[in-house]
């Protein structure tokens, strides 16, 4: 007898970072590039702490392929909008060589309260992530599904530990980073 797959919804966040597209140095998004991704991806689209950095999500999808078919628009929009203006976004933890102290916050209510409230912990904050959400209606399969994923916790953590490279610098990382990939089935 087969088991039925568990119902789901699933939902991805993913930040950029804007790079100018001759030198690779990290940029700030014009205003009209960023009226333009948000005109043309209606609520899709954002910008994120620093002025470097962007944010796009999916709508809430019934299945991966759904969530597949919406990044792959809205990664290509923003890309094409980006390069209209010079720039290309980059999906990295952190960018390789650019300097924290030269990136200034998003000038936002939320922003700037945590400018202020946490001072030089976020000024450091240099970084992007990919946030997948997924929606398990049932309680009891949810506890489950937790529970199995204890097991993977150590894989996650080495897979979104730092980043290579900090500031120009290797960080000691990168050998490890790739041994772990090296070893997954």
């Amino acid at each position: 007898m087969s088991r039925a797959e568990p119902d789901f919804t699933i939902g991805i966040e993913e930040e950029y970072l804007l790079v100018d597209r001759e030198s690779l140095a990290l940029a700030r998004a014009p205003d009209a590039m960023m009226q333009a991704c948000a005109a043309t991806l209606k609520g899709q689209f954002s910008p994120e702490f620093l002025e470097c950095q962007i944010e796009i999500g999916t709508k809430v999808c019934a299945g991966v392929s759904e969530a597949r078919d919406e990044l792959k628009y809205l990664r290509s929009t923003v890309a094409r909008i980006a390069a209209e203006h010079g720039l290309a976004p980059i999906a990295a933890s952190c960018h390789p060589f650019s300097d924290w102290r030269d990136q200034h916050h998003t000038k936002k209510d939320r922003y700037n309260e945590l400018h202020d409230d946490l001072a030089g912990v976020v000024q450091r904050l240099l970084i992007c992530g990919c946030h997948v959400h997924v929606g398990i209606a049932d309680k009891a399969m949810r506890i489950d599904l937790v529970n199995q994923l204890k097991y993977f916790l150590p894989h996650l953590l080495a897979l979104s530990c730092s980043s290579p490279f900090w500031q120009g610098r290797d960080t000691g990382l990168s050998c490890y980073r790739l041994s772990v990939f090296d070893n997954l089935p």
